[in-house]
């Protein structure tokens, strides 16, 4: 197994939440049995990969439908480089909340298309790195990125599907990654600067505080939970 760099900010998050129980979607190779708690039971959800070592259940769904109903309710809920996957990302949120018990924390990870070398490409070709054009391509249920993501947009679908402490975790990785990105950075982080001064509640000044993190700006990969109240 290869260590992506958001694997061990999924595995620190579940080390402090310590879930008995978790839905890992997509599941993919299972890589999640081997850092998650040794005591939690997981039950995955994907529609290639067959069901994992280590895993309780295993249900073979397409999740741009949102979660299965008859699915029980766990403490929390892990879906790494799913979301850009998915054409309707309110159904997908609103029915993970759903499969949520009370208190229980939800783990995103996904491209991070808001860092300066992903903007301009935007700015010359149109598309995001990762995202291209599609042409030709275009057929339900595939490993389509047609969704791109940046952490005021996590932000704002996980507070409308009714999540609450949104929270950008930091990753062991160049921020910036070349050094070129570092001025044109400035922008952003000098306007989340601004909005911060300006904010009024403590809401506000914590979402431009992390809107303006490394993380945010610079980063290629975004880890972000939030805990369904």
């Amino acid at each position: 197994m290869t260590t992506k760099e958001y694997m061990p900010a999924v595995a620190a998050i579940l080390a402090e939440c310590k879930p008995a129980t978790i839905l890992d979607a997509p599941s993919g190779n299972g890589w999640l049995r081997r850092v998650a708690p040794a005591s939690a039971a997981i039950d995955g959800i994907d529609l290639y990969d067959a069901r994992p070592d280590g895993y309780r259940d295993f249900r073979d769904a397409d999740l741009d439908s949102g979660f299965p109903a008859n699915l029980p309710t766990y403490d929390a809920l892990v879906t790494c480089e799913g979301i850009e996957h998915v054409g309707n990302p309110e159904l997908f949120l609103r029915t993970a909340a759903e499969r949520l018990n009370p208190g229980g924390t939800i783990i995103v990870t996904t491209p991070n298309t808001w860092h300066p070398a992903a903007r301009l490409q935007y700015l010359t070709r149109g598309f995001f790195p990762g995202f291209p054009s599609l042409a030709g391509k275009i057929a339900k249920g595939t490993h389509m990125h047609i969704m791109p993501w940046t952490f005021p947009h996590l932000y704002l679908y996980l507070t409308l599907t009714g999540f609450s402490g949104v929270t950008l975790h930091d990753l062991d990785e160049p921020k910036p990654r070349r050094a070129f990105e570092r001025p044109f950075g400035v922008f952003a982080k000098t306007y989340c600067a601004s909005r911060l001064r300006k904010a009024k509640t403590d809401e506000e000044r914590r979402y431009w505080m992390q809107a303006g993190s490394p993380q945010s700006v610079f980063g290629r990969r975004l880890v972000v939970s939030a805990v369904k109240p």
